[in-house]
Order: C-alpha cells, then structure tokens, then sequence
C-alpha cells in the first residue's frame, strides 16, 4: 500500500497521512506532480491511500476505486434526527446512552445511524478487520463534513478499531455493551451500487461463526442482531429465529438477552 496525498493537501493532512502510513508499516510517498501510475511503477505498487482536503480516496489501480462517503446513512441519520422510525434501531431496541458494538463496520453506515441513535451519552466501537478499509474508513469518519453538525459529531463519535470480530468478542467481559451487531457481505448480493460494488472487493466475506454468535450472547446485555437478505438461510443456521423484516429485501434477525432469553 502507498500512502499519499493530492497536490495541494494541507501540511496537517500529510501528517495524517504520515501517521496513518507508520501504523500498519505501508509506504507514505510524497506526490510531487507525480500521476499515480507513474507513482506505481517507481514504487511497485498498485494499491493506494490517498488523502485530499475534502475526502479520503482507496484506489488499486485498474480493479477498484472507492472515496468515503456516509452515502444512505446519511439520509436514515437526518430521518432519525427527525423523528422518523428506522428498522435497524427497532430490531436493536437502542435507546440514548447506549453502547453499540458494530463486528462488521464495512463503511460504518449502521454505525453511525446507531451513534446519532445512542447520542452523545451513547458510544459505537466499529471493528474492521481489514486494513486498507479500515484505514479509508476510519480517516473518512474523522475528515468528512456531513454539513449537519449532529450527524458530524456523530462521525467523529465512532471508535473504529481494526480487529477480527472473533478476537475482539473473546477478550470482553460478559454483559459489556448493550447492543451487538453483524452486517457480513450477503452470500447473495441484493443490489448493485457506486458504493457497495467496490466495498465487495476490500471486504472481509468469511462466514459469521456459531462460536462469534455465542460470544455475542455472551458480551451483550439488551440484543444480538443481524442483517441479512429477507429469508436468507443465515438466520436459522446461526440461531435467529425471531426475524423481523425491514423494507422489500432485508432483515434483522434478533436474540434478546435481557431477562435471560438467551439461557
């Protein structure tokens, strides 16, 4: 991976840049002028980060190329802000002040609907475990300017961490957080988009475990939830059988944990 910037990016934008580089031991470059092809075959390397003064951009040249961007998280967020019902925080049950565990955060589009949902009391730990979406995501969180100060702060409230959700289930306590939550990359994809089409390329698309669900049933105090596909074959194989169904395609399979329904 090369970590560089756009031509005219702020000093403090290249130190982001730097730092982000450092944590994970990739190359940071400087651009001077230089097109990202050529920066390819001086580097040899077809991956990049780049950082400009108004977005975040992962490019593998000639495969994929994707910018951050809150996208319909950021409709469902205003709606929320509004009044309105969103299905995600029905089947979760959260309320202001809780705590959220999103495993799978892909582009954090749940997690920051969960983290205008919980509010500033509230807090939302998104785990990535794979690095270059990780990285796009977690700078996207904390660059992007939404134009609505609540769903800004929101973003920036988001403590992304890059993890496998397994590892990070095991070393918590029992009943830490109120909500865990499991978006995985559907076996069979609903939709083709701007946004999701490049996603499936950098995504993590193992299976979710028995043994992750468990651990799920373990750490959370109020909910176990998950989307899938409406019908989807996921929710009875790792044990949802109260499924509650969100729009013309989707899901939320749900385990309630308070009052020991998960006994």
């Amino acid at each position: 991976m090369i970590v560089t910037t756009g031509e005219y990016t702020s000093p403090e934008l290249k130190e982001r840049a730097r730092k982000m580089a450092k944590l994970f031991g990739w190359f940071y470059a400087e651009r001077r002028d230089q097109t990202l092809p050529r920066m390819q075959r001086r580097y040899g390397d077809d991956e990049f980060l780049v950082y400009l003064n108004d977005c975040v951009r992962y490019l593998k040249l000639g495969v994929t190329e994707l910018t951050y961007h809150p996208s319909m998280a950021y409709v469902r967020a205003k709606r929320i802000l509004s009044g309105d019902a969103d299905g995600m925080i029905t089947a979760s049950g959260v309320t202001p002040g809780d705590e959220v565990l999103d495993c799978t955060a892909g582009l954090a589009g749940d997690s920051l609907v969960f983290a205008v949902a919980v509010g500033p009391n509230g807090k939302v730990t998104a785990l990535e475990s794979e690095p270059s979406l990780f990285a796009l995501v977690h700078e996207g969180l904390q660059l992007y300017e939404s134009g609505v100060d609540e769903v800004t702060g929101a973003m920036r409230r988001i403590v992304m961490k890059q993890a496998e959700h397994l590892c990070m289930l095991s070393s918590l306590p029992s009943r830490s957080v109120d909500v865990v939550y499991f978006d995985p990359m559907f076996r069979s994809p609903v939709t083709s988009s701007a946004s999701i089409d490049p996603l499936r390329t950098m995504a993590n698309h193992k299976a979710l475990t028995h043994e992750a669900i468990a651990e799920a049933c373990r750490v959370a105090r109020k909910r176990v939830v998950m989307k899938e596909v409406k019908n989807s074959e996921e929710f009875a194989r790792l044990g949802f059988t109260r499924v509650l169904p969100s729009g013309a395609k989707l899901a939320y399979g749900v385990i309630d944990i308070a009052g020991g329904n998960d006994e």
